[in-house]
């Protein structure tokens, strides 16, 4: 009979409905766990019953492995991570640590036949490090060099990594037999139970060290500064991560080395707002230059533009200026806008000529103001005319007329 045909349904595995609730799912696997242990059920079908059950258990457990089933049955989970086929090449105890955490949950400790995460003594991979780097807004503008000193594990130039001393040589922990794990059997008030526990007398490596290697003291690995050069591509920004491979701690026993992340910090400028990969700044007009227009020298990013304000311009008007913004992160070619605010400047103090000229100014105003024609007054009931119709047209937007 083929591997498919032997799977039964997950549900049926359980004794549950297909309508059960994750709380009765894990009551039910609970129950059954008890019942298939191979420590407490000595039947030889017990085992391949006990597997097939935590099979169905982390798939129904799971909310999008659960869908998954639902709609495609055992084929939908073929392409899914440990999904590799039936009970027997399930191996749920090594894939599962979720199903192995409930296990420790209620029976204090793991069961025995669990792979567990593998030899302590295995190589293994060292952990990533972040650390965080300040920078000025043109150097995340256009990028820089960048020199950091790093804090890490490394190995350890006196033992190579091994952990023992010089001439000398770890020897098998004669406790674990070299396992790094103990087999202890506990009665509990489910029954008795056979639980592996990492060996307390090498810490769960397999192997002890009589003459520990007197830098790092037996660990492989030891804290060192390094000095380490940056690249800072151009267009970062606050909050960018840069992934520097193979610049973290160093790997246990030969592993390999963990990664670098480096998160930016840019600070903010005196005179440069940025909006993405846009530049906002304000220019100080004044009132003459916005009446009048004028043409005026900017400080852009990079060098100083002369941009023309045109006449009548109102207050807060903005310039834009294409392509003289950020650098577009791995396009730096491609630059964002520098969009530029006329704000204009109130003199505080006034030299008794400007006085004269604003005076003779003020009175030029109110005699144009005098010249215009005056509204029609409205009989009650009506409305006011409008010269441009701007309330008749909102009305009529509002009103859908």
């Amino acid at each position: 009979m083929s591997q498919q045909q032997q799977q039964r349904d997950y549900y049926d595995v359980l004794g549950v409905a297909k309508s059960a609730d994750a709380a009765a799912i894990k009551k039910a696997f609970r129950q059954k766990a008890k019942e298939l242990h191979p420590d407490t059920n000595k039947s030889p079908t017990a085992e391949s019953q006990f597997k097939e059950l935590g099979e169905a258990y982390a798939v129904l457990s799971d909310e999008t492995k659960r869908r998954t089933y639902d709609a495609y049955g055992h084929e939908g989970l073929k392409g899914s991570s440990g999904m590799g086929g039936g009970a027997s090449s399930w191996g749920f105890m090594d894939d599962f640590t979720d199903l192995s955490d409930i296990f420790s949950a209620f029976f204090n400790g793991g069961f025995s036949g669990g792979g567990g995460r593998g030899s302590a003594n295995s190589p293994a991979r060292g952990s990533d490090l972040r650390v965080s780097l300040k920078l000025t807004f043109m150097e995340a503008a256009f990028g820089c060099e960048k020199t950091i000193e790093v804090r890490r594990l490394d190995t350890c130039t006196t033992c190579h990594g091994s952990g023992a001393a010089p001439g000398t040589s770890p020897e098998t922990c004669t406790h674990c037999n070299g396992h790094g794990q103990i087999r202890q059997t506990a009665q509990t008030m489910f029954g008795q139970f056979t639980q592996v526990v990492t060996c307390p007398h090498c810490n769960g490596s397999g192997q002890v060290m009589p003459h520990p290697c007197p830098d790092c003291q037996g660990e492989g690995r030891k804290e060192q500064t390094k000095p380490l050069e940056l690249t800072i591509p151009a267009g970062v920004d606050s909050g960018t991560r840069l992934r520097v491979s193979n610049e973290g701690d160093a790997g246990w026993k030969s592993g390999p080395n963990g990664d670098l992340y480096v998160v930016l910090n840019v600070a903010a400028d005196a005179h440069f707002v940025r909006d993405g990969y846009d530049v906002l700044s304000k220019i100080p007009v004044s009132f003459s230059q916005l009446a009048l227009g004028d043409t005026v020298e900017i400080p852009l990013l990079k060098g100083v533009q002369s941009v023309k304000i045109p006449a009548g311009s109102a207050n807060g008007t903005v310039i834009t200026l294409k392509g003289e913004g950020i650098p577009q992160i791995n396009q730096p070619q491609r630059r964002g806008e520098f969009r530029l605010q006329l704000e204009v400047q109130i003199p505080q103090k006034l030299s008794s000529a400007e006085r004269d000229l604003l005076q003779q100014l003020r009175q030029l105003e109110q005699e144009r103001m005098a010249k215009k024609p005056k509204a029609e007054p409205t009989k009650a009931g009506e409305e006011a005319p409008h010269p441009s119709g701007f309330f008749a047209k909102l009305k009529e937007s509002l009103l859908g007329h």
